[in-house]
């Protein structure tokens, strides 16, 4: 079996499990990791072995990009307290105490062991991003969820470079050094993610090719890791910083147009290398188990052990924080339904395995290093097993909680949201009336149809006054009614064309407007 026919029956299994993910309303990336390890297990399947730069320079940066982009610059200023303890507390934690759990339990050294802690030190913000989707959690909570999956990369990976130099030099630890190569990788990546974004900005502005941006909005994030990297500084926080900024201006940058092109292209790829990635977890685990030494067979208890210090550190530390924040805003009455979210969140992913991936093979001396292979085992396995731990349990913690926010009122928040916009544009219409701007017939049809988007949206923002009745829902009716005069003219545009009576690029250009009209309908 070649490597072109294992790549492809991967992206095959991959995308049959997130569609019937979807279809079950389940976990994707969990799911993709038991779907991965059913088939790894098979004894016809090879042995998978994925080459670091494959997860950190190709799969990474636009899964990173796409995850950066759902979080707006209002967001973070919210919820940066809270995120910055996070970042910095739980992650040296976290680090710490996988660190010890795993000297005393397993055959690492001291500075094996704290390599295993730092690469699992971070949640992954692809991986909680993919989870969060499914949930309707509240705005600041989902914030504070994302971002801080996002920007504690920045400690982790000082910790981790830190921590592999301790281990292929065997040299002591230097604060003052660890604090400046932090200040280099985050500060300088940070910059480079910026410098980038500002300079994509300038381009988009001036470019109205379909094609030229879509390509723009797919090179962004290789772009921000691959300069960042070269200049020895953090090119995951490049591509989180510069995916911040643009996720936050990109709606000025293009019309309706291109975003819907970018956004279709984007969601595939997204969907495509998510897919992939977790498959990919749960394949590689049975490979890295058979490469294990013989005082490393250990691993089915040293896993569990790890992955459990993993979520309790996160639970020791998220609970007494949640409490004092309450306690100093002057509740009388602690409650724990955010902080049971939260550090029930902190799964990881895709971040820890790159990290992992990366470890040098050999010490300065040129000696093998030592427990590489476990390193690898442990981590992929606790990445596993947080994964469908938590990713299949996240749901139900979160509907228990009883924080989550019910689709009635996401759908009146956005149904108040479409009054005002209507609204908007019938004052603006008045204006245009009051100056004679069009002709009459025009301004007519035009007060009809913002006035249909309107009584549609008072109707949907209060549902009691609405009925079954379908005079009562007009712009359900006009859509409808669009859907099949446009299914008609499809119809006939393609017997033009068969009939030789227009140009193919003539028909390709009629059906592009037919599309966009179709899909400015909604559903």
């Amino acid at each position: 079996m070649t490597g072109l026919t294992i790549v492809l029956l991967l992206v095959v299994l991959a995308t049959a499990v997130a569609t019937g993910a979807r279809h079950w309303s389940l976990p994707a990336p969990s799911l993709l990791v038991v779907a991965g390890l059913a088939v790894g297990l098979m004894p016809w399947v090879p042995d998978i072995h994925v080459a670091p730069e494959v997860i950190s320079t190709l799969v990474l940066p636009p899964l990173l990009y796409a995850s950066a982009e759902e979080i707006s610059g209002r967001e973070l200023r919210a919820v940066w307290r809270p995120v910055t303890i996070l970042v910095f507390g739980l992650v040296l934690a976290s680090a710490a105490a996988v660190g010890m759990i795993a000297s005393a339990l397993t055959p690492l050294t001291a500075s094996t062991a704290f390599v295993l802690g730092a690469v699992l030190a971070s949640t992954d913000p692809v991986a909680v991003t993919a989870l969060g989707r499914r949930l309707s959690l509240p705005p600041r909570v989902q914030a504070m969820v994302q971002a801080e999956s996002l920007f504690n990369d920045a400690t982790s990976l000082v910790l981790y470079k830190v921590a592999v130099a301790t281990a292929v030099t065997a040299s002591a630890v230097s604060v003052p050094s660890a604090a400046g190569q932090f200040v280099m990788l985050g500060g300088g990546g940070a910059l480079i993610g910026a410098a980038v974004a500002a300079v994509v900005t300038l381009i988009r502005r001036r470019t109205e090719d379909p094609v030229l941006e879509t390509v723009i909005a797919l090179v962004t994030p290789y772009a921000s890791y691959v300069l960042a990297e070269d200049l020895h500084t953090s090119g995951v926080t490049a591509v989180i910083v510069a995916g911040v900024v643009l996720g936050s201006t990109g709606h000025k940058l293009t019309n309706a147009h291109i975003r819907l092109q970018i956004h279709a292209v984007y969601g595939t790829v997204v969907f495509l290398l998510e897919s992939v990635v977790f498959a990919i977890i749960g394949l590689e685990l049975p490979t890295l188990i058979r490469q294990l030494a013989a005082d490393e067979h250990g691993w089915p208890l040293w896993v569990p052990a790890v992955a459990f210090t993993v979520m309790a550190i996160r639970l020791l530390w998220v609970f007494p924080l949640s409490a004092l924040m309450q306690y100093r805003r002057g509740r009388n009455r602690i409650s724990w339904r955010v902080p049971a979210v939260l550090s029930w969140a902190g799964t990881r992913g895709v971040m820890p395995l790159a990290a992992a991936l990366s470890i040098p093979l050999t010490t300065h001396t040129g000696a093998p290093l030592p427990h590489r292979a476990l390193i690898l085992t442990l981590t992929t396995g606790t990445i596993a097993l947080t994964l469908v731990v938590q990713g299949f349990t996240l749901a139900p913690v979160v509907r228990a909680s009883g924080i989550a926010l019910e689709p009635e009122h996401t759908a009146r928040e956005e149904a108040q949201a479409r009054q005002t916009l209507a609204r908007a544009a019938l004052t603006e219409l008045e204006q245009l009336e009051a100056a004679e701007a069009a002709p009459e017939v025009v301004l007519k049809q035009a007060r009809r149809h913002v006035e249909a988007r309107l009584r549609q949206a008072d109707a949907d923002a209060d549902p009691l006054d609405s009925t079954d009745d379908p005079q009562a829902r007009p712009a359900d009716t006009y859509r409808e009614i669009r859907q099949a005069l446009i299914a008609v003219e499809t119809t006939e545009l393609q017997r033009l064309y068969e009939a030789n009576k227009i140009s193919n690029a003539t028909r390709r250009r009629l059906q592009r407007t037919l599309d966009l009209e179709e899909a400015a309908l909604g559903d």
